[in-house]
């Protein structure tokens, strides 16, 4: 995989890869512009040395070409974003489409309207990913969140650039933070496995395994270890069918010399809601009829001196139903302390779904070394899978 630091655009048309599939309100506004200001500096590199760029991206999952799903919704924030004038072309294929590129001067950016609104995009067409080629004579992949998909513009197209193929800045962090997590990073290295359920993070369990020291289990899915284990978990969260797993995971650890953490004890409620009575109690004994929603004051004080010490910190999944705040404190303090950690010299990254948001509402991402724009890219990278996108840069 060749990084674009080292390679000069002047006078070169890059076709860049993007990953604008951004929040919007109801009235089309870009709610979190992260991803368009994640792909900035690799448009800017191409820019500044003296290149064009066409970015290409989707926008949520289109049944055929909807006006609401365009990408010219996001075009004034892009503008924004990067300080410069966007053109649009207000389709990906077609006459004019071409006109604008062939137009295309060094220092302008044009953006083309949605991918997915052709099938040929996520079937992974040929032709379309060639046509999409003849637009440019480089291509660059900055679109991390879709490298885990052999689509037309992430992974078809880059077979017809042969020696003129480049990963962007975005995609190379989010390969070197995973590679600093699994490979390179300093012990001991510390998995934070939160979440609702084994079964959804067993394939990633079972890989890292073989990278980590440590592991804390927290959230919805500690139940199941807890109850595999003889613990009463009242009416909290159980996927009694994973109860064997569980302690088939726990065994493997032990095998491996990996520390496992289980919450001791959690804040139980008899209503998943704010307004419904709230008491600590020991994780093994939970009352009948009483749910545990979030991680209690001793768990919590073994989780900070278990971040404290780790030199290098995966974060995959909250620990509580941080979306409510009577059961918020559990996610807030780990994320403090894994700020804290951080500033001690730890590296810290924080990748899927749930942790992402969690880090986002508490206004944490400043304080970790990297936080992940791919949720499916990253759980799969992490479960030890090659991604089609990254894969097809290197061949």
């Amino acid at each position: 995989m060749i990084s674009i630091d080292k390679q000069s655009f002047k006078g070169r048309r890059a076709i860049i890869r993007v990953d604008f599939n951004v929040p919007m309100d109801s009235n089309k506004n870009v709610l979190d512009n992260s991803r368009i200001k994640a792909a900035k500096s690799t448009i800017l590199k191409v820019i500044k040395d003296g290149g064009s760029t066409i970015l290409m991206s989707h926008l949520g999952r289109p049944n055929g070409k909807e006006e609401s799903c365009s990408l010219r919704h996001v075009l004034n924030e892009t503008q924004k974003v990067l300080g410069l004038n966007v053109l649009f072309a207000g389709d990906a294929l077609g006459q004019k489409t071409e006109d604008l590129i062939s137009a295309l001067k060094p220092g302008q950016v044009l953006l083309l309207e949605n991918l997915r609104f052709y099938p040929e995009e996520t079937s992974g067409d040929e032709m379309f990913a060639k046509k999409l080629a003849s637009y440019a004579d480089c291509y660059i992949n900055d679109a991390f969140g879709t490298a885990h998909r052999a689509h037309a513009s992430t992974t078809i197209i880059a077979k017809f650039f042969k020696n003129n193929k480049y990963s962007g800045h975005l995609l190379s962090k989010e390969v070197d933070s995973i590679k600093k997590v699994l490979e390179t990073g300093k012990k001991p290295v510390l998995a934070i496995l939160g979440g609702a359920k084994v079964s959804s993070k067993i394939t990633i369990i079972e890989s890292v395994l073989n990278k980590v020291d440590e592991i804390i289990i927290g959230g919805g899915m500690s139940f199941t270890f807890i109850k595999a284990l003889g613990g009463q978990i009242g009416e909290s969260i159980c996927e009694d069918d994973k109860l064997n797993l569980a302690l088939s995971i726990l065994e493997k650890a032990k095998q491996k010399g990996v520390i496992i953490h289980l919450p001791q004890d959690v804040i139980c409620s008899k209503e998943f809601s704010d307004d419904g009575d709230k008491k600590t109690a020991s994780i093994n004994n939970i009352p009948a009829n009483w749910q545990g929603l979030d991680a209690g004051p001793k768990s919590r004080e073994v989780f900070a001196k278990v971040v404290n010490r780790a030199k290098t910190i995966l974060w995959n999944g909250p620990i509580g139903v941080f979306e409510l705040k009577s059961f918020s404190s559990g996610t807030i303090e780990l994320g403090e302390s894994i700020i804290e950690s951080t500033k001690n010299g730890a590296f810290s990254l924080v990748g899927g779904g749930d942790s992402v948001s969690a880090v986002k509402k508490f206004n944490f991402q400043d304080g970790v070394s990297y936080v992940s724009t791919g949720g499916g890219a990253m759980l799969e990278s992490l479960e030890g899978k090659e991604l089609p996108g990254i894969a097809a840069l290197s061949n």
